[in-house]
């Protein structure tokens, strides 16, 4: 059984389709289903079930996954443990992140930082809802993820707490509430919302406080991204609970307006999370954590 046997699979398993994973190796797919074969008569079983459209891991292959992940993680840092002697000249910094990041990250600006001082680093970014963001530095494919707390069980990674700002009520200029400082739950029962999908962070953050201030809400819009609704709420089509930088830099650029709710506030909390004790294991995200400002907000 060869390493790169194991990083073929792990690619279709991921994937789910072999053109994919062929494309995301850079090899072709006559050679990956070839190694792939290879590795199943090795092993003396199937691991995928094959069809035109996409393949599924077979029982063998479901139990298979986790350990080959586990080798590869293993591998990773590994080479990871030299590539730090040598002074971070070659090298992967693979990021993720939940959507909300910016404005209290500017990473384009980071990303850019530390491609010019690590330049033999190869840098890689994915988006994600952050149960699958943490699962992802479990396992070894992610070193580092910024992800909402709430509703997440960070088990078997380490968080670390860098955002913890107040959510606002944003809503269209011209609405009886824009502009107040004393909102309570109550006040917002016969409002439309917007807000995102029931399973994200933000949204389970909002729920829970309304459920504990005992007020029912009637959310009719729900989206993936707070682009949209933003533009939602600016066209008076509701209103949202959204972390009070978001929509202080809304309100400047757009219209959008917002009030303070009464205390006490509702706290959106965000993390940095990574595999390892105290400090990333990865020797590049570690540097990299070195180039972040200051937590926001956090006690």
């Amino acid at each position: 059984m060869e390493f790169r046997q194991l990083e073929h699979f792990v690619a279709v398993a991921e994937e789910q389709h072999f053109t994919r994973a062929a494309r995301r190796l850079n090899i072709v797919q006559s050679g990956l289903s070839t190694s792939v074969r290879a590795l199943e008569e090795e092993l003396g079983v199937e691991l995928f079930l094959r069809s035109t459209r996409r393949v599924d891991l077979t029982v063998a292959g479901r139990v298979f996954l986790p350990e080959a992940q586990r080798v590869l993680s293993a591998m990773r840092k590994a080479k990871e443990s030299v590539q730090a002697v040598q002074g971070l000249q070659k090298g992967r910094l693979s990021i993720g992140m939940a959507q909300t990041l910016s404005p209290f990250v500017d990473l384009p600006a980071l990303l850019s930082r530390f491609r010019d001082t690590y330049p033999g680093v190869e840098i890689r970014l994915c988006h994600g809802a952050a149960p699958v963001l943490c699962g992802k530095v479990r396992d070894g494919r992610l070193d580092v993820a910024f992800v909402p707390v709430y509703g997440v069980d960070p088990e078997g990674v380490t968080s670390r707490l860098y955002v913890c700002e107040a959510l606002v009520l944003a809503c269209a200029h011209g609405h009886p509430l824009a502009g107040r400082g004393d909102v309570a739950l109550g006040d917002l029962a016969d409002l439309t919302f917007v807000d995102f999908q029931p399973d994200w962070g933000n949204r389970q953050l909002v729920d829970h406080a309304f459920a504990q201030a005992r007020v029912d809400r009637h959310v009719a819009f729900e989206v993936n991204d707070m682009p949209t609704l933003l533009d939602l709420v600016s066209f008076g089509l509701g209103v949202a609970l959204v972390p009070e930088r978001i929509a202080a830099v809304a309100g400047a650029n757009g219209p959008v307006a917002f009030a303070r709710l009464r205390p006490p506030e509702i706290c959106w909390e965000m993390a940095i999370v990574f595999a390892g004790r105290h400090e990333p294991v990865s020797a590049a995200a570690a540097a990299f954590l070195t180039l972040l400002p200051p937590a926001i907000g956090s006690h």
